[in-house]
């Protein structure tokens, strides 16, 4: 995954949310409830994190729930941000960071490399209030062990410039087609995980192609996807990561139709100079991301790395974190302590009927993940060889 992220620019786009937090976020304000021991034992912890997540008042003096934990567990933190799933797998492996918010696409080859720790989820005070349908899934848990302590996700939709658009699109047929009218106005997401939202189209159009797992692909079933993708390619206008470019492509109406998240589309209807924009989830569903908090077996600093767990996915962090981040959160009574009481349902926090219809990004490997025995299905080296090609085409 290539989550590039310009957080001095969202900062300044979110700040009032911020400010608003600032009671239940600062250094001298009220402890958040973080479930666990209030007990100053000292120690530290390495944090290796997407943007975003473990702030400290390095981006904003405002956005800061990392010295709050150290003052209440007496646990010293300090912070590594990383770009792409890549590279925090490539830096979890050094053994030195405690832990790390695993997203799906990366964190089974980190517990396939024997660097991620089964997670104790008795000293998780937290886990019985995290939302069930992100515990016990495949992109943080393996042979039935918890590798992976859920943080917060998000559905990859389907956004449009309502103007430019006719009619509205209700299927990601529409960015798929090789005779798009769109032709140089579209986006996707620049990653190989991408690969994904194909193989999610096709299993739905056809049928015939038996995919019932999109991160599960047999060669045939694989072939299918990439092929699809190359058809699409000459209708890109850019494939993104840095969903800041995306926002102002759309505001300034280079871009017209693609891949996108809610956070975006937020950003793009607050900002009166863009056109109008909707997103939507298509019949199809949708692929998403789930990220995980993961103990690293390296680690000499458990104690402190399970504290940094339980506060970070305590309601009142969660709240800020999800705010902040624009996601929803993985805590659900986190949805009390937002200071936007429609967060929750913008960000379809609950929503169980939601919930269904979407793919969580989950590492493929050889051995198919659908519970195929009799085939090899395609591994997340085959789908990084297979984006270069596409991306080439």
């Amino acid at each position: 995954m290539n989550r590039v992220l310009r957080w001095g620019a969202l900062a300044a786009v979110l700040m009032f949310v911020l400010v608003a937090c600032g009671s239940s976020g600062g250094s001298s304000a009220k402890k958040p409830d973080n479930g666990g021991s209030t007990t100053k034992s000292g120690g530290s912890v390495s944090i290796l994190a997407w943007p975003g997540y473990a702030e400290n008042g390095s981006t904003s003096k405002d956005v800061d729930w990392v010295t709050p934990f150290e003052t209440q567990s007496g646990c010293k933190a300090s912070v590594k941000t990383f770009g792409t799933s890549d590279e925090a797998f490539q830096l979890f492996n050094t053994g030195q960071y405690d832990v790390v918010s695993a997203s799906g696409d990366s964190s089974l080859r980190s517990v396939a490399n024997g660097d991620a720790a089964v997670i104790d989820t008795a000293k998780i005070t937290t886990y019985g209030n995290l939302a069930p349908f992100l515990k016990g899934k495949a992109w943080n848990t393996a042979d039935g062990k918890v590798y992976g302590v859920p943080h917060g996700w998000g559905a990859n939709l389907l956004m449009y410039n309502e103007t430019v658009v006719t009619p509205a699109p209700d299927s990601w047929g529409v960015v798929f087609d090789a005779a798009s009218p769109y032709k140089g106005k579209l986006t996707a997401y620049d990653s190989p995980i991408y690969i994904a939202d194909a193989a999610l189209y096709l299993s739905k159009t056809k049928p015939e192609l038996k995919i019932t797992n999109p991160y599960a692909l047999d060669d045939t079933q694989f072939k299918a996807a990439v092929d699809l993708l190359k058809v699409q390619k000459p209708n890109i206008a850019e494939y993104w990561s840095d969903y800041l470019k995306e926002q102002g492509a759309f505001t300034k109406g280079s871009l017209v139709l693609g891949t996108t998240w809610q956070v975006i589309t937020n950003l793009i209807q607050a900002d009166k100079a863009s056109p109008p924009v909707k997103a939507i989830l298509p019949k199809e569903g949708s692929t998403a991301w789930s990220d995980s908090w993961m103990l690293s077996t390296k680690s000499k600093n458990v104690s402190c790395a399970y504290k940094w767990i339980n506060w970070i996915t305590s309601p009142k962090v969660q709240a800020q974190v999800a705010e902040y981040f624009g996601e929803a959160p993985a805590n659900l009574q986190a949805c009390a302590d937002t200071t936007d009481k429609s967060f929750c349902t913008t960000f379809h926090a609950n929503d169980q009927a939601y919930y269904a219809q979407l793919a969580y990004w989950t590492t493929p490997t050889a051995k198919c993940a659908d519970g195929r025995t009799n085939v090899q299905c395609k591994a997340y080296k085959d789908w990084t060889a297979a984006w270069d090609q596409i991306k080439g085409s």
